[in-house]
């Protein structure tokens, strides 16, 4: 753990922020703290940032109710800049939206990106429109009884695979069934988000037993 006295403010006594989402990993914004603002955020466990516009301190939240619950703050090699990941109450940027970043400027036509959130928003999108000679479109026509079926055979088609011990068609079968499971969720009205927070609740107990474990253990 480093000390704050450690960290390279610049000349107008700032350090820029750059705040994530700890379950998506998601940019959600690039804001400035000095280091009242900083102990602010320590002390409170929310981030609160100097505006450079105004000339004041802010915290986040305070007006919108979308506060950011600090979960870990870490300073880069050079000490000039702090990545901060949250849990958040809400929109991050004042417009409304999730991120402060959604003007693309540009995408590489060699260099596919993905996530599952972006498959989610593509499945949500098929969903919606239901495009001709689609694949999920077809799924979403069928509806819950033909997602669970195609579930299930995916599922069986797993297990085969890594029977078998077929690293390579074993990947290839997990993907069809987080696929057909995504297409069910996007059914069923449960986003990505809903299974991390899940994820990140079982991991606090696991580690909350691993502690209790280690306290027995003495």
């Amino acid at each position: 753990m480093i000390n704050i006295d450690e960290l390279k403010f610049d000349k107008n006594g700032l350090i820029p922020a750059v705040v994530i989402d700890t379950l998506s990993k998601k940019v959600l914004t690039v804001a400035y703290m000095n280091r009242e603002s900083l102990e602010i955020t320590l002390k409170k466990g929310l981030t609160c940032f100097y505006s450079r516009s105004r000339q004041e301190l802010w915290l986040k939240g305070e007006t919108s109710g979308n506060y950011q619950h600090v979960v870990s703050i870490t300073a880069d090699c050079d000490m000039d800049a702090l990545l901060v990941e949250v849990q958040k109450d809400g929109p991050a940027c004042h417009l409304g939206t999730d991120s402060c970043f959604n003007n693309t400027l540009y995408e590489s036509d060699t260099i596919p990106s993905f996530s599952m959130d972006g498959l989610y928003d593509l499945l949500k999108g098929r969903k919606k429109d239901l495009p001709e000679g689609s694949y999920t479109t077809y799924l979403f026509q069928k509806g819950i009884d033909k997602m669970l079926k195609k579930i299930g055979e995916e599922s069986t088609e797993v297990i085969i695979a890594a029977k078998a011990d077929d690293k390579a068609e074993t990947v290839y079968e997990v993907a069809d069934l987080a696929y057909h499971l995504m297409v069910m969720m996007v059914e069923m009205g449960i986003s990505v988000d809903d299974v991390r927070k899940e994820l990140a609740s079982r991991h606090v107990i696991d580690h909350k037993v691993k502690q209790e474990k280690m306290t027995g253990n003495d």
